[in-house]
């Protein structure tokens, strides 16, 4: 039996950064509960691809190309969202890209294509919706992908951390902001999550044994484990809820393990 307490069929769900990993994830997971999701990314193949394999599951999904990094083309993904499905409901700002290298060794270039993605593209993205939202007369949920490194940033990822850091803010900020239009913003922290960008690193068995002894839980996410956390948060389920990061990690951050037998 449903419940209607956490229900998103018929939203008009937009999913950036969707067309693989935890994007795609949180996209199928709005897609076999009845919403109607747009999915945007940067290659317009992959993007189909997905979207094809996803509309099998429901409603047919809409793939739309749209490069966050790029502010000229958000207001056109926008507009054409709002053209065929006339509302946002609910937005997840998934896009997002990572390099792990020594902090001095970053390049201008580098830390510029981190953060255009991950905080400056977020921000407008969120805005665009947001403004959206109020025009409308208010209501609808923004869905942040936030990391476990606004709690305790790992090295090697310092303008990651940055621009994660700098979104746990953004989503505060926002809260605090679009409350008063009925508009909810949180966000969702993941852990170590495995996917088809991460398995590579993953598979080091130092890595396994470092993540089997850091992770009460002891496994890596999957990006399914997100999807009963974006439902919540996009559902009357949390309609008290907003300015809030929730941490979705297997327990990493819930303390620190050492290496003493009980």
């Amino acid at each position: 039996m449903s419940d209607e307490l956490f229900q998103v069929d018929g939203q008009v769900v937009l999913v950036s950064g969707a067309s693989r990993g935890i994007g795609r994830a949180l996209a199928e997971g709005f897609c076999r509960r009845g919403a109607q999701v747009v999915i945007t990314g940067r290659e317009q193949s992959t993007l189909d691809q997905t979207a094809k394999e996803l509309s099998e599951l429901g409603r047919p999904v809409r793939a739309l190309t749209c490069d966050v990094a790029d502010a000229e083309a958000i207001p056109q993904l926008i507009q054409q969202v709002l053209s065929e499905f006339g509302r946002i409901d609910s937005l997840l700002n998934v896009a997002g890209v990572n390099k792990r290298k020594k902090v001095e060794t970053f390049t201008p270039e580098e830390y510029d294509f981190i953060l255009d993605i991950n905080l400056r593209g977020a921000f407008l993205l969120a805005q665009a919706v947001g403004r959206h939202m109020i025009e409308r007369g208010g209501g609808g949920t923004i869905i942040n992908i936030d990391s476990l490194n606004t709690y305790s940033p790992l090295k090697g990822v310092v303008p990651y951390a940055m621009s994660k850091a700098g979104l746990s803010m953004m989503t505060r900020g926002m809260a605090m902001e679009w409350g008063e239009h009925g508009i909810r913003v949180n966000a969702i922290a993941p852990g170590f999550i495995l996917t088809d960008l991460t398995r590579k690193l993953w598979s080091d068995p130092r890595m396994q044994a470092w993540g089997d002894a850091n992770t009460p839980l002891k496994r890596l996410g999957q990006p399914g484990d997100l999807i009963g956390t974006a439902i919540f948060l996009a559902s009357p389920a949390s309609a008290f809820m907003t300015g809030q990061v929730l941490y979705v990690d297997g327990g990493i951050t819930a303390g620190t393990m050492w290496p003493i037998e009980l």
